[in-house]
């Protein structure tokens, strides 16, 4: 529990800049617009639809779709500018209608007398109208920050560290005591924040200027403070990518502590998808992550056939260099293939112990699949394949998909083949006797401006080849097995200790 705590300073402070940035930025983007609506019911109902359907895109999409356009306009597609974009845009709608609903309910009255004693237009906003409307106005900025805060969380996943990080590596890992750290600390800035801005609306409202202008400044001071340390000259540093699973986890610490013991500094972005984690590698955001053969042929280079593994790795090899400047340094020894996956007593009783077993029991039988794999091309082959239809499919982070199978909630998985629990739990893993899912040989995948690097491939070359599959399956159930759970930076060490020498 303490170790979790540890990690919240600084992962809070990345945090509070990011959600104040976003609020910000989405209050500067709200008040012409507040001024235009209130001039203009079409322009209103226009800025008001639009903020809506803002809303009706979750957090998660709205952050991932900033991804291919960030990409296309030679901007960074990862960490704080996506983060920033999607959370301002995310905070509009209460600004929005509370700065509209306030103007719009002002006595008309008041704007006759304004008008009446000769008030220009720009006199009648700063002494009439903003005057009238700041406290309702003030009510919608509380609620798009307490909104901001919470889905700030979300930004993990497009590599900008937040609080989200202890949550999704918690959640990933069923480490409670991390998702228990991020939570906590995430209601607390929210709490905080709306209490200061608390303050600052009853300080608008009743015309007291200390009890407003003191929160905001305590809020400026706040946010100064955590933005110190990111404006201070740092020394470079290099950035070790991961998905969203513990095998990933595990692999980056491995990654980082070569490259530290080389004399770099290392961080990590942590919790990626498959191709935002290759497209960031692509432009350079992060330098090294692991990825598997089968999904770079399949995902990246949108192929179907299903080679050998000695024809395959060269030509990733050439694509992945002709394409984007990528290096693909090696393999690490063992592969994580998908592997569809039963209980062996549910298996053995009905006679499933291949795909084309499984394809004819499917309409009586239950999916569970990680939460990429129904979308992903693999599933599209192995359908093609062997006919299945299942009674129901479902997505689950990783672990919870194992628990699904545990609990008799599922009846089949697509289980990944370096998994420990596999055999922990005793599940029979089914053969593709048709050879529909391709290989997924662990690759070491370097970024354009880390291809040429000598001391940086020296520092990595040692682990090629060098993991064994039964070492990674050890490595993987530490951290995911149900007790005595070890942290990633713990099975990274564990594994390191059993990496073949050359």
């Amino acid at each position: 529990m303490t170790a979790a705590f540890a990690r919240v300073p600084d992962l809070l402070a990345s945090h509070l800049l990011l959600s104040c940035s976003a609020l910000v930025l989405g209050l500067a983007l709200a008040l012409p617009m507040i001024l235009l609506a209130a001039r203009s019911p079409a322009v209103a109902r226009v800025t008001l639809g639009f903020a809506s359907l803002v809303q009706t895109i979750p957090a998660l999409a709205l952050l991932a779709l900033f991804f291919p356009l960030l990409l296309w306009l030679g901007l960074p597609p990862l960490g704080f500018l996506p983060s920033l974009l999607a959370l301002s845009l995310y905070a509009l709608l209460p600004i929005l209608r509370n700065g509209v609903t306030g103007l719009a309910e002002i006595d008309p009255a008041v704007i006759e007398a304004a008008d009446g004693v000769g008030m220009t237009a720009r006199q009648k906003l700063l002494w009439v109208e903003m005057p009238l409307v700041l406290p309702v106005l003030m009510a919608g900025i509380r609620t798009a920050a307490v909104w901001t805060i919470g889905a700030a969380t979300l930004a993990t996943t497009v590599g900008q560290p937040s609080l989200g990080d202890l949550i999704f590596s918690g959640l990933q890992t069923q480490s409670w005591a991390l998702v228990l750290a991020g939570c906590v600390a995430s209601a607390g800035l929210a709490i905080a924040i709306d209490g200061l801005l608390g303050l600052a609306e009853r300080g608008v409202a009743t015309r007291r200027r200390w009890l407003w202008a003191g929160p905001l400044a305590v809020l400026v001071v706040g946010v100064g403070v955590a933005a110190l340390p990111r404006l201070a000259p740092t020394r470079p540093t290099v950035v070790v990518g991961a998905k969203n699973f513990s095998e990933q986890f595990i692999l980056a610490r491995v990654i980082g502590a070569r490259l530290q013991a080389a004399g770099y500094d290392v961080a990590y972005r942590e919790g990626l998808g498959s191709a935002v984690a290759y497209g960031a590698l692509k432009t350079g955001t992060i330098d090294v992550y692991v990825d598997y053969a089968g999904t770079i042929w399949a995902s990246e280079m949108k192929r179907q056939d299903v080679p050998p593994a000695a024809r395959m790795l060269p030509e990733i090899a050439r694509w992945a260099q002709a394409t984007g400047g990528v290096r693909l340094l090696g393999t690490l020894g063992f592969e994580n293939a998908y592997a569809f996956a039963m209980r062996e007593g549910a298996a053995r009783a009905a006679g499933i112990a291949t795909l084309d077993d499984l394809a004819r029991a499917s309409p009586r039988l239950r999916l569970a699949s990680d939460l990429e794999f129904l979308d992903r091309p693999e599933w599209v082959a192995v359908r093609q394949s062997y006919p299945m239809r299942f009674a129901s499919t479902r997505a689950y982070a990783p672990s919870f998909m194992y628990q699904a199978l545990g609990t008799g909630q599922a009846d089949v998985i697509s289980a990944f083949s370096s998994d420990g629990r596999i055999a922990a739990d005793k599940a029979t893993v089914l053969k593709d006797t048709r050879g529909a899912i391709p290989r997924y040989d662990a690759i070491l995948l370097l970024s354009p401006t880390r291809a040429g690097d000598a001391k940086f491939v020296g520092a990595l070359r040692p682990l090629l080849n060098a993991i064994p599959v039964a070492a990674m399956r050890g490595a993987n159930y530490l951290v995911d097995r149900e007790t005595d759970k070890q942290t990633p930076d713990a099975a990274a060490r564990w594994l390191e200790a059993r990496i073949a020498r050359p």
